[in-house]
């Protein structure tokens, strides 16, 4: 059976022309990331795969992270950023025994390998492949997602840093299982062929695992911090600003924008930064950000959750921080710490 197929079989929806529109209740879903295992699909995502001798340190000089020191099997969240620190996209890295696979968001994948391209020298012993097309991506959320898998595979699964990822078998299908899910929710990224994607994604339904969509994937997000392109990551902003310090190494030898990256840090320049938002009511993305009748900043995403308004914004730093008082166009916020985010100035 098709993925397409287990999934209408498990409750999505879909609109006339066969596109999934959502997994039925998010509040179903919600409670099972509570308390036991939820699985949303993220195989819109895009996935390239970096092979040859060089690919550990061509990474290593393309983006903010260190590649140089990681093994087999361990993995890093990583920012690709223009000549002057503007952000590209935040992706997660997969070392394995004879490549590097590098997830990145929805529709960046061309747009990242044209990038990444131009830094291919003749004497690079890199190889850059778009697998997108022929790979699913699961992301298994919740506090019982451990227990979960450890059922589903004979193999033992050593994972305890973020993005450590080992090759393990479900249902008879060979499944890359990598630590954290995306979000700063507890759990697991499982990629694997596209071929073999229904059969298992039918195994984890079968557990009780409960599928959403991705309506409740975007409400997390925002609600979590993980900034997005085109809404938190444009070249108007760099990581620092967007608030990724973990994904950057200050002791790694030079990369695109490191420069100024490093310059930013040492000199205290960060003169935005990202916050949540915590609002009264609803408000459009782009909307300004005010306090006394001063712009200080702008909405940069908003969704709706069950215990009110919440958005994303950045804020000018000298405005403040934690607990600050704010107008997001008509409404009345307050900005609050977001687990996804590190501020380290």
């Amino acid at each position: 059976m098709e993925l397409k197929q287990i999934q209408a079989s498990a409750g999505a929806i879909f609109d006339n022309q066969g596109v999934v529109l959502g997994f039925g209740s998010d509040d179903q879903a919600l409670a099972a990331i509570d308390n036991g295992v939820a699985i949303g699909d993220r195989s819109g995502w895009g996935l390239l795969k970096i092979t040859g001798a060089d690919r550990l340190r061509y990474l290593h000089n393309q983006s903010t992270n260190d590649f140089e020191k990681l093994k087999p099997g361990q993995g890093c969240d990583t920012v690709f950023v223009t000549s002057t620190a503007r952000t590209l996209d935040l992706a997660t890295a997969y070392v394995t025994e004879d490549s590097v696979l590098v997830l990145v968001s929805p529709h960046r994948q061309s747009q990242l390998m044209a990038w990444l391209d131009r830094f291919i020298f003749p004497f690079d012993k890199v190889e850059l492949t778009d697998i997108s097309e022929n790979t699913a991506i699961f992301s298994v959320l919740g506090q019982q997602s451990t227990n979960l898998l450890s059922n589903l595979t004979s193999e033992t699964i050593l994972l305890t840093d973020a993005a450590d990822n080992q090759l393990v078998t479900i249902a008879g299908v060979a499944v890359r299982v990598a630590q954290g899910s995306g979000l700063a929710t507890p759990g697991y990224t499982l990629i694997m062929d596209l071929q073999a994607a229904g059969t298992v994604w039918s195994k984890l339904i079968a557990e009780g695992v409960v599928p959403f969509g991705d309506r409740l994937w975007e409400s997390l997000r925002i609600q979590q911090g993980r900034p997005t392109p085109d809404r938190e990551l444009t070249e108007d902003y760099n990581p620092l600003e967007a608030g990724l310090w973990q994904t950057i190494s200050f002791e790694k030898g030079c990369y695109i924008g490191q420069e100024t990256i490093a310059r930013l840090n040492t000199y205290k320049g960060v003169k935005q930064k990202l916050w949540g938002i915590k609002l009264d009511r609803a408000v459009e993305p782009q909307t300004p950000i005010t306090l006394e009748d001063s712009k200080i900043g702008v909405l940069t995403s908003y969704t709706d959750t069950p215990t009110g308004s919440f958005g994303l914004g950045y804020i000018r730093t000298k405005a403040g921080g934690v607990g600050l008082q704010v107008k997001v166009g008509e409404a009345r916020g307050e900005l609050i710490s977001v687990p996804f985010l590190c501020h380290k100035q």
